[in-house]
């Protein structure tokens, strides 16, 4: 049987970019290895629209667009002073729909379906107490998790920066240096919005490397009942498969659920929860992890990133996402240099081993 170090290097060697025959053959790596370790391991297949990706860079389109149409409507006085408000309204709530749509997969934008599957993994008639998620899939883009982050708070900006300018000329018209500064910023977000679109392979060691690994220790060092293990598929494009698991497993309020998403060796350990439930367990397991001698946090959930957590505790499950971070590693993850460079993977080991015993 190939020790977890074995299987760790053959994942990271393999493009998992979700719906991909690499993404198939990496879960088949991971199913067999649970198996082995006596798990019972059940295939939860899904279809998911690649499109998902593309509704950031819409919506930043959308905006960009949107400042421009707002710029003579805010800036003379041949118009009602409404109308700048009601175009803004109006256009940002169309934008909206229409970008949270195609991010949901409702709107598919001429893109074929793609096929992935979750991986639920329980003792032979075992009913789990706490399950150890992780995503499998990986994705790489023109920006880093970083630069996704500063994209999305530029976007805030010019949002509120906009509804703003489209208040105040209710008043009158808007100062031309005032206009400059918010048209500038919203045609900023779409430029950096933008790069959201796929582009090239990352090996994914932190992101999500770093939590299959920490997931298989657990399933290695767990109890022998009162475990399960979700290895999540299409993450990336959207929480699918998390979202998938909410909806058809059985009594997931009954079940604790803790998530691990990028363990790096360097950073705060953060404790991320949803609602007051995650926020308990977060209490919870903080004193138990304490014993890795690592600085913790406990907080919630930052603007602009996403995990797998979200649609489990919105279908009233306890749950919380466990990562190790810093700004270094968020300027590597979603790109080539992802990789096992400065990466042990010890601390990603250690942690799930003590999520599984405590």
């Amino acid at each position: 049987m190939a020790t977890l170090h074995e299987i760790t290097r053959t994942l990271l060697a393999i493009p998992r970019e979700a719906g991909t025959p690499e993404a198939a053959a990496a879960r088949e790596i991971v199913s067999d290895y649970l198996e082995r370790l006596g798990y019972q391991v059940v295939v939860q297949k899904f279809s998911f629209s690649p499109a998902s990706l593309k509704a950031f860079p819409i919506f930043g389109d959308g905006l960009g667009l949107l400042a421009l149409i707002l710029f003579p409507l805010l800036g003379t006085s041949g118009v009602p002073a409404w109308a700048a408000l009601a175009a803004w309204v109006g256009g940002l709530a169309v934008l909206g729909i229409i970008a949270g749509g195609v991010g949901v997969g409702w709107v598919p934008l001429g893109d074929k379906l793609r096929e992935d599957a979750n991986l639920v993994a329980t003792r032979p008639g075992d009913r789990p107490r706490r399950w150890v998620v992780a995503h499998l899939d990986t994705k790489a883009q023109a920006h880093s998790m970083a630069g996704r982050l500063v994209a999305v708070w530029i976007t805030a900006a010019a949002i509120v920066g906009l509804t703003a300018l489209a208040t105040l000329r209710l008043g009158g018209p808007v100062p031309l240096l005032w206009l400059a500064v918010g048209c500038g910023v919203a045609v900023l977000a779409a430029f950096l919005a933008r790069r959201g679109r796929l582009q090239g392979w990352s090996p994914g060691a932190r992101d999500n490397g770093t939590g299959i690994v920490a997931a298989l220790a657990a399933a290695e060092s767990g109890p022998a009942s009162g475990l399960g293990i979700l290895i999540t598929g299409a993450e990336e494009f959207g929480l699918v498969g998390a979202r998938v698991f909410a909806r058809l497993a059985p009594e997931i309020r009954d079940s604790e659920f803790v998530n691990i998403d990028t363990v790096d060796d360097d950073g705060i350990l953060y404790l991320v929860s949803h609602d007051a439930r995650g926020a308990q367990l977060a209490r919870t397991i903080e004193p138990h992890l304490a014993g890795l001698g690592l600085s913790i946090r406990r907080r919630r959930l930052p603007l602009g990133i996403f995990v797998d957590s979200a649609p489990l505790a919105r279908a009233h499950a306890t749950a919380i996402t466990v990562g190790r971070l810093t700004w270094g590693t968020l300027r590597r993850i979603h790109t080539s240099g992802d990789t096992l460079e400065g990466l042990s993977m010890l601390t990603a080991e250690t942690l799930g081993k003590s999520i599984a015993t405590n």
